[in-house]
């Protein structure tokens, strides 16, 4: 069952996750294999960045632990918090996975 990892930024910290976006970024590519799905969570502007959310294809906690440690934002002192959290697909992709 994957993991949802939800991230917070630390006030004021859009310089910071710029700087370090395109290293993240990297990061995630180099990835593919293991995410589901990650991006920013935005403001209702659509463009500040409030934090982060990945869907990690892992049944353990300790492998999704590792894979936002070593992100780069999360290197760079991005985030102010974050949650981990197990995640049942029941809608993927446009797609129910609902067992009836």
């Amino acid at each position: 069952m994957p993991f949802l990892i939800e991230t917070w930024d630390k006030a004021d910290s859009a310089e910071l996750r710029a700087r370090t976006r395109p290293d993240h970024i990297t990061y995630l590519e180099a990835h593919l294999d293991q995410l589901l799905a990650a991006g920013a969570k935005l403001a209702d502007d659509g463009e500040t960045a409030l934090g982060t959310v990945y869907v990690v294809d892992t049944d353990s906690r300790q492998e999704a632990q590792l894979f936002v440690d070593a992100d780069p934002f999360t290197r760079a002192g991005l985030p102010e918090r974050m949650v981990l959290t197990r995640w049942r697909k029941a809608i993927f992709d446009r797609q129910s996975l609902i067992a009836r």
